[in-house]
């Protein structure tokens, strides 16, 4: 029998157990709201150097939060993942359902991801209670970010090295109503920090 199949596959033994302590018994030990705020655009837009700022910003304030990076999780979680469109989805999956569990602890969660298909970020959305997902679009440019290339893989993906590289031969969906639009190529890092910071504390 093929284990991953034979895991995937429901059964009338699994039910969800009802637990005693809520998650806004949770929160309010934290005394915060929980969210998770979803930073989606293209490799090297500046995703996981905004996420971290902001994590730090959140931490010296009294927040408690954590980032879920899309390259820290390819490492463990999500190892065995390949780089297709069904590996990228399922990718995208794990992280939401991993967000979606810590956001139930009472965290705000940081995802940095590239997450390129818009009906997997949706689909992300959905598991969260109406206000408590906010998707933030780091549009920086696919110039710019090619020209930035701080991992040498647009260079690679351009030679042929690697395939199904986001915004080479396999394509990018930008958010239609992400709550929070950074270019990061038009503000400095603080600057954009900042006005994400200012977005999520007026929310």
């Amino acid at each position: 029998m093929n284990n991953a199949r034979s895991m995937s596959t429901p059964t009338p033994a699994i039910r969800p157990y009802g637990l005693s302590l809520s998650r806004e018994a949770r929160a309010a030990l934290k005394a915060q709201r929980p969210r998770c705020i979803w930073l989606t655009g293209l490799s090297g837009a500046g995703k996981s150097t905004l996420a971290n700022v902001l994590e730090l910003q959140l931490n010296q304030s009294g927040f408690h939060t954590f980032i879920l990076d899309g390259d820290n999780l390819r490492g463990g979680l999500c190892s065995d993942l390949g780089m297709g469109a069904d590996c990228r989805r399922e990718n995208i999956r794990r992280m939401a359902e991993v967000a979606r569990l810590m956001v139930d602890a009472g965290l705000i969660v940081i995802v940095a991801a590239i997450s390129p298909f818009r009906a997997e970020r949706e689909a992300a959305r959905r598991l969260f209670a109406e206000g408590d997902f906010v998707e933030v679009y780091v549009s920086t440019s696919f110039a710019v970010c090619a020209q930035r290339d701080p991992k040498g893989l647009y260079q690679a993906a351009l030679q042929g090295r690697i395939k199904d590289f986001t915004g080479i031969d396999s394509p990018y969906e930008a958010p239609l109503t992400a709550e929070c639009e950074i270019d990061t190529q038009d503000l400095a890092l603080e600057d954009a920090c900042a006005r994400l910071s200012a977005f999520l504390f007026k929310k």
